[in-house]
């Protein structure tokens, strides 16, 4: 009797450019071989005996194609979503079309990339077999769990591609795993962010994942499946999941007879009901880019949560972060050694604007209450802080340089930050908090990876805390933010853009899940998916290089200075206009946070 195993349809994304590219990558990746619910029926089981046989609809190889076509073309079509890649497998002889079980992880190459045949001792002495190989570059990777993780450097395979009884080449010995252009992705994944939560708090933090787009139908019931498997690596220990353990789908993610989408969910019975609402938040929040209509949420066929069946994303209370600053704080800037307001220009109040301290850079917490200071002294730099408008005393030790501090949030609506990071001489990351007598002291994070790379230049916590943005190495990078109980590590850290973004002077926190950075390269402010997807170039008039700092936060207009003044602007197309109080080569701006 021979082993059968469980047929499941494949995952979808559509992304622009590289975003389809990826996309595309999770959809090979689900579809070559992940164990989450299908999208339109129930798992099946298939014999190994039947992994060769192809369905009659899918398009046939051209005839009569060379060795070095065939390879092409096989890259080409194993980017196309059909089940166990049969479009694929028609480029195998009949042994590798029925042998062939590629890895879950997809490679995905430029579009621009080589087949040649092998020269020497590499190429076959019979003439009825050839050794084609493919050449190109990473643009990166799609993992199993659905993330795309970016890399940019070349790529080599060799296959060995044999004539056929029919006269036809075919290869004989495929890669061990799915191999894509990006350009065949553009049309076949969407990016769905799914949520999990900071883990001492109710804030909700986007994960980014790539899902097959193809069939429509089975979208809702793709994500689901893909948010029931948990957070993604990068995000595991950062986030806290309440669907964690042993929820599953009863049965299918369908519509129902009036036009809700149906969620039948499983294994959270014995959830309290605030739990079963943080799950709400999270199925509701993830489902919202595919689906407009109303949810309905199931626990073993009763309501999810007994007071509401249906959902829609109006329906949650916030459980957002706080990430966008009050729209009464208007941000800060640093000049000339003093603190001003981004909104009148004026002095801030205390002596973080009078000139009593020699500021150097500075960060006002997301809630405008506090306010941290790099003071330049006679033997490098310290660090105060302290309430916004009052003395802040000094944090011991003194270092030779400090980055621009950033604040995490408060845990909650009503708290106060409590919690600030900077890094010490490039090298040492540290967060300082208040002890219960109120004093003000530094704890060092380990970022063993991120030193590695490099000097640290800058770093930026996200507004919800879970994730860090840094330039070490003149590299943007980013990083998970892992909690436990008697240490904070940086993990999971990720160059975003490698080979192509260098030279990154600032960085900043556009949205929960993406960066914009100035760099000192003939591209001086791009902004860039926290994946790495893709990088969109500002337009640059206007601006005299280098720019220097750069500050951001959600729905507010992006601040540069640059070596004449302040620059703002609200998207990549649009010319830079001069910043209302603009000040000398010297400012940093900076929003709350």
């Amino acid at each position: 009797m021979s082993r059968t195993r469980i047929a499941h349809r494949p995952y979808t994304v559509h992304r622009p450019r590289r975003g389809g590219l990826l996309a595309a990558l999770a959809a090979l990746v689900l579809l070559a071989g992940c164990a989450t619910v299908p999208a339109e029926s129930a798992p099946t089981a298939i014999d190994d005996n039947r992994l060769g046989q192809v369905s009659p609809d899918v398009p046939q190889p051209a005839k009569d194609l060379d060795p070095l076509s065939v390879v092409r073309d096989f890259v080409h079509a194993s980017a196309q979503s059909v089940a166990q890649n049969e479009a694929a497998r028609l480029y195998l002889d009949d042994a590798a079309r029925a042998s062939w079980n590629p890895t879950r992880t997809i490679t995905i190459i430029e579009d621009i990339f080589g087949t040649n045949q092998a020269t020497g001792p590499e190429q076959s002495a019979d003439p009825n077999e050839r050794v084609v190989y493919l050449r190109g570059f990473h643009v990166g990777r799609l993992d199993p769990d659905g993330a795309f993780i970016a890399s940019k450097d070349p790529y080599e395979m060799p296959m060995r591609v044999r004539k056929q009884a029919d006269g036809q080449w075919r290869i004989v010995d495929p890669p061990n795993n799915i191999v894509v252009a990006e350009s065949d992705f553009n049309a076949n994944f969407v990016r769905v962010p799914l949520y999990f939560f900071v883990p001492e708090s109710n804030a909700l933090v986007p994960d980014l994942r790539y899902v097959q787009a193809k069939p429509q139908a089975g979208l809702p019931g793709r994500v689901v499946a893909l948010l029931l498997r948990g957070p993604s690596d990068g995000l595991n220990g950062a986030v806290r999941n309440p669907l964690g353990g042993s929820a599953a789908l009863d049965t299918n993610v369908a519509p129902a007879a009036d036009g809700a989408v149906e969620v039948p969910l499983t294994g959270v019975g014995g959830l309290s009901e605030n739990d079963r609402r943080l799950i709400a938040a999270q199925v509701v929040k993830s489902l919202q880019p595919v689906v407009s209509s109303r949810i309905r949420l199931r626990s073993d066929g009763s309501p999810l949560v007994p007071a509401q069946l249906d959902w829609r994303p109006s329906d949650l209370p916030s459980y957002d972060a706080p990430s966008a600053p009050s729209s009464e704080l208007p941000g800060l800037v640093t000049v000339d050694g003093r603190i001003r307001s981004l909104g009148n220009g004026a002095p801030v109040p205390g002596p973080a604007g009078t000139g009593a301290y020699d500021v150097v850079s500075a960060a006002q917490s997301i809630d405008g209450k506090r306010l941290a200071v790099v003071e330049r002294t006679e033997g490098g730099m310290r660090l105060r802080v302290g309430d916004y408008g009052r003395d802040a005393p000094v944090v011991d030790p003194s270092a030779g340089t400090f980055t621009r501090p950033s604040w995490r949030p408060a845990l909650s609506t009503t708290g106060t930050s409590g919690e600030l990071w900077t890094v010490a001489d490039g090298t040492k990351v540290v967060r300082v908090q208040p002890n219960p007598e109120g004093r003000w002291l530094p704890q060092a994070v380990n970022a063993n990876e991120i030193v590695a790379l490099g000097p640290i230049t800058a770093l930026r916590l996200s507004r919800d805390g879970a994730r860090v943005a840094l330039i070490a190495g003149e590299q943007l990078v980013v990083a998970s933010v892992v909690r436990e109980a008697d240490s904070v590590t940086l993990r999971f850290p990720r160059i975003l853009q490698g080979g192509d973004l260098s030279g990154v002077l600032d960085v900043d926190w556009a949205s929960q899940d993406t960066l914009v950075a100035a760099t000192n390269s003939a591209t001086p402010v791009v902004r860039v998916p926290i994946d790495g997807l893709r990088m969109d170039k500002f337009n640059s008039s206007n601006l005299t290089p280098p720019v220097r700092a750069i500050t951001a936060a959600p729905s507010r207009s992006i601040v540069v200075a640059d070596a004449g003044g302040m620059w703002t602007a609200s998207d990549v197309g649009e010319v830079w206009r001069p910043h209302q109080h603009t000040q000398g080569p010297g400012a940093e701006p900076f929003y709350p946070g």
